[in-house]
């Protein structure tokens, strides 16, 4: 081992040493990316690497939320490197679902809410999801229903209609997200949203509510239209 190869060497030592006693509240960013890239690149400098991250996405937050293929175009992150971020990104997204298991009761938009407001965590595609809930509102599947956003989602009505049923649902919570970081819904949303609710009442599963989520924060739809649950009234979709 060089003198270089040494140098690095009791750096990783120590600054793993400050992690065992300290946990990360004492490092910047670029150090905790750092201390994590010494488990993909076992021997070269991982400074370089870590701030260029940080260059190229922003923030931590947006270096989690990056794809294997966009953080590969970083100089000095090759492919292990890459998987072993979006592991850590996609660990600590499947740990806040944890509580969520089917059969817990899911009692209204509120806490419909907290468990989209956590399935989306860091995620930077928009995606459609339904949640399926039994007569007693206890959860029972949670379906994915596309990615791209509501313009997909319109073909996929009688999709969540059919998934909703083979679940055995009684209701659903329809989500999806907004990685703009706008929360608010538009006239496409509407329009889906109504489209499936529809779909959804002619198997005779009623539609509870349609989450946006945006910046780890969360929009119902339902509280926005005091007659989205009025099944003679449609504000988008009827003609």
């Amino acid at each position: 081992m060089d003198k270089k190869e040494n140098l690095h060497a009791g750096h990783r030592k120590r600054k793993k040493e400050q992690f065992r006693q300290y946990g990360l509240d004492p490092f910047a960013d670029h150090e905790a990316l750092e201390l994590l890239l010494y488990y993909a690149i076992p021997r070269a400098d991982t400074n370089p690497a870590a701030h260029g991250l940080l260059r190229r996405f922003g923030s931590l937050s947006d270096v989690l939320k990056a794809s294997v293929q966009e953080l590969q175009e970083v100089p000095g992150v090759g492919e292990n490197a890459a998987l072993l971020v979006r592991l850590v990104s996609e660990l600590s997204r499947r740990s806040q679902l944890e509580c969520y298991k089917p059969g817990m009761a899911i009692r209204d938009s509120h806490e419909a809410g907290e468990l989209f407001r956590r399935y989306f965590w860091n995620e930077s595609r928009e995606i459609v999801v339904e949640l399926c809930l039994d007569g007693k509102c206890k959860l029972l599947a949670l379906h994915r229903l596309a990615e791209g956003g509501t313009s997909g989602a319109a073909l996929s009505a009688r999709d969540a209609a059919r998934r909703a049923l083979n679940a055995n649902a009684m209701f659903v919570y329809l989500a999806h997200n907004h990685p703009s970081g706008v929360a608010a819904p538009s006239q496409e949303d509407w329009a889906v949203t109504y489209a499936i609710q529809r779909s959804l009442s002619a198997v005779d599963i009623r539609l509870l509510d349609h989450i946006i989520v945006a910046d780890n924060d969360y929009v119902s739809m339902a509280a926005s239209d005091r007659n989205f649950h009025d099944e003679a009234y449609r504000k988008w979709g009827e003609t």
